[in-house]
């Protein structure tokens, strides 16, 4: 475990000081292919130094943070886009936390005057994708959800693609522009109405208690596997699903909480209550991983849909971002569960990324193709069915790729051994008070 750490620290010293030189590259190097080529070493960089890692925890955030978030950010960068290009007089320490952590820093909240105006919107706080069709005025508010995509007062719908959350989605390709941002809008499976505004408050800030019952289920959890012999298989996987859901969930959270106290910034939530998805859309466009959507749609959604827009019809043209989106995480989630396994891949993850991303096409071509509000499931029964089928898939071609190489067993075993070092640590204060 020393051994492990001491590593750890090591790739995490080179991934500061690899963004220090990215740091000053931005500012000595005009943007464009020049700019590019100065950053590719780091890039590539960054994609070898997960492998150095062992721990099936420590590994896998490094690969997430910094071989697929920090890389696409670089990559935005080259070009004078993205968070890292947002503010020119960002400092070195804000520069590195934003680079490498999944963190997005929230804009403050539009005046009331200006709500009015919105109708296919679901407001977040991230700056709207430029217009992308003709049918809508153009405006700078926020990023829409992916839940707008039938509302009848509009011509066209919402595509919203993956992992998305109170932020546009990266896949939204038709939206009405305003000049202002607008609050979040309820939502209907995948529909869009209007609401009253309700007083929430912000949403950088996640109410303490919900991680705390989050943390005590997590441990409920691990205490469970104690009895995994006499659990049913299919629950079994219900109970491994639910804990990479709460993992995942409380590292971004302590990553945030950690950025939130070092930098003094509100932040943009990473979940918002996936479980609770009454879509496609609704799961990958405002619920589930949204740091990585706020990524993937600059740099693959946006190029994507504007080469489309050239070769079919615009109302159509967001249909192949969306798949082309789906293929690009797909291959990135390959390249974390190499750095986890260090096993050839068998593409049951791509196969599933692939999957969802034409149902999810062809959720947005019916929902264009119908007009909207004339037929739509309760809620009730559309969210059953779309959390069903992501955990049905799940069950059948992700979760698997995880006990290929073992990495529950290896979970297991580092619990255990931070468990053996926490008692250590504490041990020493017991028989004093003892």
């Amino acid at each position: 475990m020393e051994g492990e750490m001491s590593n750890f620290f090591k790739v995490w010293l080179s991934v500061y000081l690899c963004l220090c030189y990215c740091f000053v590259i931005a500012k000595l190097v005009p943007k464009g292919c020049t700019r590019l080529i100065c950053l590719l070493p780091i890039v590539c960089l960054f994609l070898y130094l997960p492998l150095f890692l062992s721990s099936i925890h420590l590994v896998s955030v490094t690969s997430f943070f910094i071989s697929w978030l920090a890389n696409f950010k670089l990559f935005l960068l080259a070009f004078g886009k993205g968070p890292l290009s947002s503010d020119p007089s960002i400092s070195l320490g804000r520069f590195v936390a934003v680079a490498c952590l999944p963190i997005k820093i929230q804009q403050n909240n539009p005046p009331p005057n200006s709500l009015g105006k919105h109708k296919n919107t679901q407001n977040d706080s991230i700056p709207s994708l430029p217009n992308q069709n003709n049918q809508f005025k153009e405006n700078s508010s926020p990023a829409k959800s992916h839940q707008d995509t039938q509302d009848q007062q509009h011509k066209e719908n919402t595509p919203e693609n993956h992992q998305n959350g109170p932020q546009k989605s990266h896949i939204d390709g038709q939206f009405k522009q305003n000049p202002h941002p607008s609050p979040p809008k309820s939502h209907n499976n995948g529909q869009n109405k209007e609401n009253p505004i309700p007083q929430k408050p912000k949403q950088g800030h996640r109410v303490p208690l919900n991680y705390v019952t989050k943390g005590l289920l997590f441990g409920l959890l691990l205490r469970a596997y104690d009895y995994s012999d006499q659990i049913h298989p299919k629950a079994l996987l219900f109970l491994h699903s639910l804990h990479i859901y709460l993992l995942l969930e409380l590292i971004l959270a302590v990553a945030a909480t950690l950025a939130r106290a070092l930098l003094a910034i509100e932040l943009e939530p990473q979940f918002n209550e996936p479980y609770l998805s009454t879509s496609l859309q609704d799961f990958w466009g405002r619920r589930w991983n949204l740091m990585v959507t706020s990524i993937l749609r600059p740099t693959v959604y946006e190029p994507t849909l504007d080469i489309s827009r050239r070769v079919v019809d615009r109302k159509w043209a967001p249909l192949p971002a969306v798949l082309a989106t789906f293929m690009v995480s797909a291959l990135m989630h390959e390249i974390v569960f190499y750095h986890m396994g260090r096993m050839r891949p068998t593409w049951g993850v791509t196969c599933f990324f692939l999957l969802h991303g034409i149902c999810l096409t062809v959720e947005i071509a019916l929902k264009k193709a119908w007009s909207a509000g004339r037929w739509q499931l309760p809620r009730l029964v559309s969210g059953l069915l779309t959390v069903g089928f992501v955990m049905g898939t799940c069950f059948w071609l992700f979760l698997p790729q995880f006990f290929r190489f073992g990495a529950h067993v290896k979970a297991f075993e580092e619990y255990a051994a931070l468990g053996e070092l926490f008692r250590d640590l504490i041990s020493p204060f017991v028989s004093r008070v003892g």
